[in-house]
């Protein structure tokens, strides 16, 4: 087991210093390039159509579900061989790739090459969003440090995808959709200088051969899983394609649950997966990913469909969220320090996540600007006190060799979550909108599914509250041990 020791310092102290503050900035700025790789095109998507000749919206949405599908399926793989290979090396090749298929997208004179491209750009984010979270949790020790820094990566990850819509708008209407791209070549060439001077090179390895069953099953199963819920709508919940791909889904996961612990070496460890941090942290994970990204989502359908805004108006709309955000992420550590863990606060932003969303039930046909901003505002902070809380549950207690396997599922339970709550709240809008629209104005019947998606998250994220308070509960020190804390 191998830490970089010139990022320790004493438990008590939560300063990161010069060379961790730099080691944190890059990592940071890896996932801040997936995050925002992922929201940046969304808003180009129409032109992008235009400019390429995409012959349907279903063909064009290939654009979104190309990267979102390998990123998803290969996560477990690539961080069980980075835990092979070297971290340091999985993390640099996948930010080579990325920056690389990046100019490939931003050149791209066909659809298929755009497509093509957006899939490379998924592999290398499946190899960069574990690594840099294992990168993280073994250069900073388990305690207030590593929960800084956990803080403002959560912020990070969450100001990606706001800036990526505000960005994608400013972008799209001052230049061109592939600059949209380009723009990731730039972050890239400068993540790969700072990565190969300050990544430490004595990395952490495991002596182990790759579970090629595993590999197969939790690859296979993932995908098929992401593919049938993220063409479900537009395929029909009921056919044949959707239902075969969830079935399938089932069919392999249920078959990789039962090899994995027969296996000496398996890709997911059953005694790491069935820990109590790690089975019910990644739960509440899943939860408050999938119903903030399905949430945000429906404010921008809010904004455009109902307030009439532009894309650009829409993605400064999100301001506030990404202003909570930040706040969320710098005040993490301390509230996680006065609280007593991450235990104590992962209830308290579960909540605050769920009573920023049910207010959004409150939202009006017409401009209420002072509402809006106060509802996303409270669902992002409470959202990033749950991600820095729940990655931090999720990987304490483990040691070095073990992080890059956690890391692998906690960035699954984000981008599953994602995936399933936006496909989700999106069913739920477009039922409840169908079933408003007899006898209603469209805005009004509109305005209604929303409400009910928000609604539903609400309840989700309160299910996760339950799920938080139930199975992670710990016991507060006694005075003997605060004692000791304090001294």
């Amino acid at each position: 087991m191998v830490t970089d020791t010139s990022l320790q310092q004493s438990p008590v102290d939560t300063g990161l210093g010069v060379r961790g503050w730099l080691t944190l900035i890059v990592l940071c700025a890896a996932q801040f390039m997936v995050s925002l790789d992922f929201s940046v095109v969304t808003v180009a998507l129409p032109e992008i159509g235009r400019d390429l000749n995409f012959r349907t919206t279903g063909d064009l949405q290939w654009v979104m579900t190309a990267c979102v599908l390998p990123t998803a399926g290969l996560l477990l793989l690539f961080s069980r061989v980075a835990d092979l290979v070297g971290r340091r090396r999985m993390f640099m090749t996948g930010v080579l790739f990325v920056t690389v298929f990046s100019l490939v997208a931003g050149l791209a004179v066909a659809p298929w090459m755009l497509v093509a491209a957006r899939a490379g750009q998924g592999v290398a984010a499946a190899m960069i969003g574990p690594t840099a979270l294992a990168l993280l949790t073994t250069a900073f020790p388990e305690g207030p440090r590593r929960t800084r820094a956990l803080g403002v990566s959560g912020a990070v990850l969450s100001l990606g995808f706001v800036v990526g819509t505000i960005c994608g708008g400013v972008i799209t209407s001052g230049l061109n959709w592939r600059w949209t791209m380009l723009i990731m070549v730039i972050i890239g060439g400068v993540v790969l200088v700072g990565a190969s001077s300050l990544l430490p090179h004595n990395d952490v390895r495991v002596a182990a051969r790759l579970d090629i069953s595993g590999a197969v099953l939790a690859t296979a199963g993932l995908l098929s899983l992401v593919y049938g819920v993220s063409t479900g709508a537009d395929a029909g919940w009921t056919s044949a394609s959707t239902l075969g791909s969830l079935i399938g889904a089932v069919v392999l996961i249920g078959a990789l649950l039962v090899v994995e612990n027969r296996q000496e070496a398996p890709l997911i460890p059953m005694r790491i997966l069935n820990r109590r941090t790690v089975k019910w942290g990644g739960l509440t994970g899943f939860v408050t990913f999938g119903m903030c990204g399905g949430t945000t989502v429906l404010l921008s359908l809010y904004m455009q469909d109902v307030l009439g805004w532009s894309p650009l108006v829409t993605g400064l709309g999100f301001l506030s969220e990404g202003i909570a955000a930040m706040i969320a992420g710098s005040a993490a550590s301390r509230l996680i320090q006065a609280m007593g863990g991450n235990e104590r606060v992962l209830p308290v932003g579960l909540l605050v996540q769920a009573a920023g969303t049910g207010a959004m039930v409150l939202l009006p046909t017409h401009d209420s600007v002072a509402l809006l901003l106060v509802t996303s505002g409270a669902m992002g902070l409470g959202h990033v006190l749950s991600v820095v809380s729940f990655i931090g549950i999720m990987a304490s207690g483990l040691g070095d060799e073990e992080q890059g396997v956690v890391g692998g599922l906690a960035q699954t339970a984000q981008f599953l979550g994602s995936s399933v709550g936006v496909a989700l709240l999106a069913a739920v809008v477009t039922a409840r909108t169908d079933a408003l629209r007899p006898g209603r104005r469209a805005l009004d019947s509109t305005l209604g599914g929303l409400h009910a998606g928000m609604l539903v998250s609400a309840l989700i994220i309160v299910a996760g509250f339950c799920v938080a308070s139930l199975f992670l509960r710990r016991p507060a020190p006694g005075p003997s041990a605060a004692a000791g804390v304090g001294a």
